[in-house]
C-alpha cells in the first residue's frame, strides 16, 4: 500500500458499534418536482420492476428529477442467496421475451436521459441473461438514441464472452459491484467470488477498451479501512474507472445487521484516498448507491 494511502488510514477513527437507530446523516429530502411526479405517474402504467421503488432507494427523488431510473431485468427472483439483499430468492420464473421492448418503450415514454439496467442473478439460464441485457440496450438505442445506458451486471460466472456480449453494444458504462471485501464474501455473498468479480471488470475492458467500467462497495459490514483501500487498489489494477462507496442499510430483519454506521467524514477521507489511486470519478458518502449521480460523470 502506498505511503499516501497509509497516512489516510492511520488518521481515520477506530470503528464503533452500530446504534440500533440510524444516525441523523442517514436522511434525504423528499423530492416532488414536476419531472419526478411525471415519471412516477408513467411508471404505474408499465409492468416493470425498478430498483428505485422496490429497493426503496433513498435517492429516488433526486435521480428521477434528473431523468434517470434503474430497471431490474430477468424477473424478481434471484438464484443466489446474498445475505445483504432483500430480493426474492429461489426458483426463477421463465424469461419474459418481451421485456427488452417493454423497457425501451418505458424509457421513451419517460423521456429518460440516462438509464441503468440491472438484474437478479440467473444461474439457471444458459447465458446467465447476457443476451437479454444486450437486446434491451439495443431496443433502448432504437427508441431513444440520446439516452445513455449503464448495465450493472451479475458476474455471469466469470465468462468473458458473456461480458463481451453486453459491452459490444451502445453501452456507456459497464458496472459490476464487488460489494464488500474478500474476507467477508462467505457471510455476505455466498456463491460469489472476489477474484471472479475482478475478472468481470477486466474482461469488459479487454472486450471494449473505451467502455467505462464501474464498481461499488457497501461499508458498515465489519470491514477494516485497510481492507477497503486494498480493494480500491485491486479495482484500479483491473482497470476500473469509477468507484462508489456507500453505507450498507439493512433492508429487513432477515438480512445481515449493520455492524457500523460510517460517519460522513470517514467517507470523505476514503474518497480522497481512492482518488489518489487514479479513478476517473469517486462517489463516497452514506447515501451513495451504485447509480448515484451517474448522469454527471459519463
Amino acid at each position: 500500500m502506498c505511503p499516501k494511502i497509509m497516512d489516510v488510514v492511520t488518521q481515520m477513527p477506530t470503528p464503533t458499534p452500530a446504534s440500533p437507530h440510524p444516525p441523523h446523516w442517514i436522511r434525504t429530502r423528499v423530492q416532488d418536482g414536476p419531472r419526478y411526479i411525471r415519471l412516477k405517474e408513467i411508471l404505474r402504467g408499465f409492468n416493470l420492476h425498478t430498483v428505485c421503488q422496490e429497493a426503496k432507494c433513498p435517492n429516488v427523488g433526486e435521480c428521477w428529477s434528473h431523468g434517470t431510473a434503474t430497471f431490474i431485468l430477468l424477473g424478481d427472483v434471484c438464484t443466489r442467496h446474498c445475505q445483504f439483499c432483500a430480493v426474492g430468492k429461489g426458483k426463477a420464473l421463465p424469461l419474459d421475451e418481451q421485456e427488452p421492448e417493454h423497457v425501451a418503450e418505458a424509457v421513451a415514454a419517460l423521456e429518460l436521459d440516462y438509464v441503468v439496467l440491472t438484474s437478479v442473478t440467473r444461474d439457471d439460464l444458459p447465458d446467465q441473461g447476457a443476451s437479454h441485457f444486450a437486446q434491451t440496450i439495443k431496443a433502448i438505442h432504437r427508441q431513444r438514441p440520446q439516452c445513455k445506458a449503464e448495465a450493472l451486471i451479475p458476474d455471469f460466472r466469470g465468462e468473458a464472452a458473456l461480458v463481451a456480449r453486453v459491452v459490444k453494444t451502445s453501452l456507456t458504462v459497464l458496472a459490476h459491484n464487488l460489494e464488500t471485501v474478500p474476507r467477508l464474501y462467505k457471510p455476505v455473498r455466498p456463491g460469489a467470488d472476489y477474484k471472479r468479480s475482478l475478472r468481470v471488470l477486466a474482461a469488459a475492458k479487454e472486450a471494449r477498451p473505451d467502455v467505462i467500467t464501474k464498481s461499488g462497495l457497501m461499508l458498515g459490514l465489519g470491514e477494516t479501512r485497510e481492507e477497503v483501500l486494498a480493494v480500491c487498489e485491486d479495482l484500479r489494477d483491473a482497470g476500473c474507472d469509477i468507484l462508489t462507496l456507500g453505507q450498507y442499510l439493512r433492508p429487513s430483519v432477515e438480512q445481515l445487521p449493520v455492524v457500523r454506521h460510517v460517519p460522513p467524514s470517514e467517507f470523505a477521507e476514503l474518497g480522497d484516498a481512492a482518488r489518489q489511486l487514479g479513478f476517473r470519478h469517486v462517489e463516497s458518502g452514506p447515501l451513495v448507491r451504485s447509480s448515484y449521480h451517474a448522469w454527471q460523470y459519463t
